[in-house]
């Protein structure tokens, strides 16, 4: 599978709190949420986002509280990867299971921002417009379903289809 995007290139250390501020967890809409994603750290984020494009960042996404509302903000924004430096643990197990592929990539850094890139998650590249490729982690096939079937909870009613 071929993701192709603009990056959003974001620093260290982005918590939850910057992903989806905690003013506006008093909705379960993931329209309302995607509305207010990233605004404290990119006011104009939304309206730049397009379906599809990438977040780039570094160390630590993610860190912060254990709220599936970031990851849920950012897929429902139009993101269609985050490629980082690293996760933290529970906001890359919140991601796969809402079907939101996250990569970790040290080179990412090297990565400019709104530029058009391709990410092969299936071999694990991310290839650049100059043609210059970074090795990135690839899935194991149950995470691949996973991310494929759109999240965990369709992964499993997909599997308990398959077996009536």
């Amino acid at each position: 599978m071929i993701i192709s995007g603009y990056t959003h290139k974001f620093g260290d250390n982005i918590n939850t709190d910057v992903i989806i501020p905690a003013r506006y967890l008093n909705t379960s809409s993931h329209k309302e949420l995607a509305l207010h994603c990233m605004e404290d750290i990119d006011s104009d984020f939304i309206s730049k986002v397009q379906s599809g494009d990438i977040i780039i960042a570094g160390e630590n996404f993610g860190c912060g509280s254990s709220r599936e509302h970031a990851p849920i903000a950012i897929k429902s924004a139009g993101i269609s990867c985050i490629v980082a430096k690293s996760f933290a643990r529970i906001f890359y197990r919140n991601a796969i299971n809402i079907g939101l592929p996250i990569l970790e990539c040290s080179n990412c850094d090297k990565i400019s921002d709104n530029i058009k890139i391709d990410i092969d998650l299936i071999i694990g590249k991310i290839i650049l417009p100059s043609g210059k490729t970074y090795n990135t982690d690839s899935f194991p096939p149950f995470i691949e379903n996973i991310i494929n079937s759109g999240g965990l909870i369709n992964s499993l009613k997909n599997k308990a289809d398959m077996q009536v």
